[in-house]
């Protein structure tokens, strides 16, 4: 053992003779080098794998509580957001239970959240559409409905003073842009005609 390390010593024995402590310290770090690699490998196993989570598809409930927390959602829209992402593990509708068990999912938050949302820009006729196109049940719609048809009056007006700034059609090519233009946002004829003035009653055929 001894003439190993005074072969290995020979070549730089002059140089290095004032720093024996610091050679002996080095020759410990070699014989150590073995066991580096592989500790190497276990710390970059663990930096790379935070990485390969991040790559993971999210579970399918943390995306739902990701939609969740942008709006509220009805159980048949959230469930159509969520089906591309279903794996063979997963159960849809057991997560959508879950979700409303906490509390998360609520069609009947959503509706409320949806005329509030679309109450200021759209007539009752757009809106109960978009109700009933994502699942709210027929007697939720009948009420807000009825409380819709109330505002309808004083909201298209505030819509249309907002688009047209209160001016009043002066021919019936006028006419037809603004009864179009309150038609395509869902106001009900009737409340058309009594906005922009009554002229040509062909406003159903614009619904």
């Amino acid at each position: 053992m001894s003439r190993d390390v005074d072969d290995d010593d020979d070549e730089d024995f002059e140089t290095l003779a004032p720093a024996v402590a610091a050679k002996v310290t080095g020759r410990a770090a070699r014989e150590a080098a073995p066991a580096d690699p592989p500790a190497f490998e276990r710390t970059s196993e663990r930096k790379i794998e935070p990485k390969a989570r991040k790559g993971r598809q999210l579970s399918l409930k943390a995306r739902a509580v990701g939609f969740l927390s942008r709006r509220e959602h009805s159980r048949q829209e959230l469930a159509r957001k969520l089906k591309p992402h279903v794996e063979e593990t997963d159960n849809l509708d057991a997560t959508l239970d879950a979700l409303e068990r906490e509390g998360w999912l609520s069609t009947e938050r959503y509706a409320l959240s949806l005329v509030h949302r679309r109450s200021t820009s759209r007539g009752t006729s757009r809106i109960v559409s978009e109700l009933r196109q994502n699942g709210v049940d027929d007697h939720q719609i009948a009420e807000l409905k009825s409380t819709l048809r109330d505002s309808e009056p004083a909201r298209a007006r505030e819509v249309w003073q907002k688009k047209f700034k209160g001016e009043r059609p002066a021919d019936a090519t006028q006419y037809a842009k603004q009864a179009r233009f309150l038609a395509a946002r869902g106001f009900s004829s009737d409340v058309v005609r009594n906005i922009v003035g009554g002229r040509g009653g062909d406003v159903e055929d614009m619904d």
